[in-house]
């Protein structure tokens, strides 16, 4: 098959053909029809030695299964050549405690998808583990599938963050993890979902995902702004910037007794002021992928029309195309969710 594979760092991904992928007892393969690049992706590239040549990567996928390995059932029967799906990205073991909660990412034995353990959704073909692999309803096309996986992030981050009905929030950022946090905070009783990014279009689809007020930061101050829009100081924030400094800014602003819910994965050294959070009592908290439940919930909210992902999906593209976008997105201009289209 084709597939886009990692060289290395500080180089564009090289389109290869290598071999398919097989489906070992309790798994599917799947004809990806749509994988989305995601940050992240982005940010461990540039980490010396974090990705291996020849990986190939994206987590963000959904196609059509066409094959099945030994034994794969999903929670309604076998599997079957046809079924269109989503997948987490990765294969747990499906009997430890994590597993049988629904933290599948957190199993102990789970083998990662994207990041070198098995081959990820920057491909024709890609592998999906039997427990981790969701029908997609009929109103969501096979490509736009992988629009689940980073809805899933945003659900997750509220739901972790535990949002009480009628709360004001700040969400500091408003790439695909700000936007999916801002569309679910609103859907789970956020009274004010105040959304802050530099960057206009991205303001603009944040009025499309839940946002009720908007900050352009290079104009206005964070604390005075949310301060008009709300009447009081953010006692609940989510950073989904993941750059250094920013979770420091927003402890600034806080009031006391405020959370903070980082989910913006930053992957550089960062620091704070321990002072700043003890005396106003914060706390920090962050998260990581999400649960089984996560999914569920986002596929049932998509099958409802509660939810539309794709004002998000700005670009779609074929292979050949991925390794040049991939690193224009290092300095994004419109771009937010780029979907590769094998």
């Amino acid at each position: 098959m084709r597939a886009a594979c990692f060289v290395e760092s500080g180089k564009p991904m090289e389109i290869m053909t290598v071999a398919d992928p097989a489906p070992g007892p309790g798994e599917v393969l799947l004809r990806v029809k749509g994988c989305g690049i995601c940050g992240s992706d982005l940010h461990v590239t540039e980490l010396g030695g974090a990705v291996r040549r020849g990986t190939v990567m994206g987590h963000e996928f959904a196609g059509e299964i066409v094959a099945v390995g030994r034994g794969a059932k999903g929670p309604n029967g076998p599997w079957r050549e046809g079924d269109r799906v989503c997948t987490m990205p990765g294969i747990s073991c499906g009997s430890c405690l994590a597993c049988l909660s629904g933290d599948v990412m957190g199993c102990p034995r789970l083998r990662v998808t994207g990041f070198g353990d098995i081959g990820g959704g920057y491909a024709e073909y890609a592998i999906g583990g039997e427990r981790m692999t969701f029908r997609l309803p009929d109103c969501v096309a096979s490509a736009d599938g992988a629009m689940v996986e980073p809805l899933a992030v945003g659900l997750h981050a509220v739901d972790v963050a535990g949002l009480s009905t009628g709360e004001d929030v700040l969400v500091v950022g408003a790439g695909p993890v700000g936007l999916a946090v801002a569309v679910w905070a609103k859907i789970l009783g956020a009274r004010k979902v105040v959304v802050s990014d530099p960057a206009g279009h991205r303001r603009a689809l944040a009025a499309k995902f839940g946002a009720t007020d908007l900050i352009d930061p290079s104009r206005e101050e964070l604390l005075p702004a949310f301060e008009r829009a709300t009447g009081h100081a953010p006692r609940l924030a989510f950073e989904c910037v993941g750059r250094p400094g920013v979770v420091q800014q927003i402890a600034q602003i806080a009031p006391r007794g405020a959370k903070i819910l980082s989910a913006g994965m930053c992957m550089a050294l960062d620091s704070y002021m321990p002072l700043v959070f003890g005396a106003k009592e914060l706390t920090l908290q962050f998260c990581s992928y999400y649960r089984r439940q996560d999914y569920e919930l986002t596929l049932a909210m998509l099958e409802a029309g509660r939810l539309d992902p794709l004002p998000m999906v700005t670009d779609r593209i074929g292979l050949d195309a991925l390794p040049g976008a991939f690193e224009r997105l290092r300095k994004p201009t419109t771009e937010c969710k780029v979907i590769v289209e094998p």
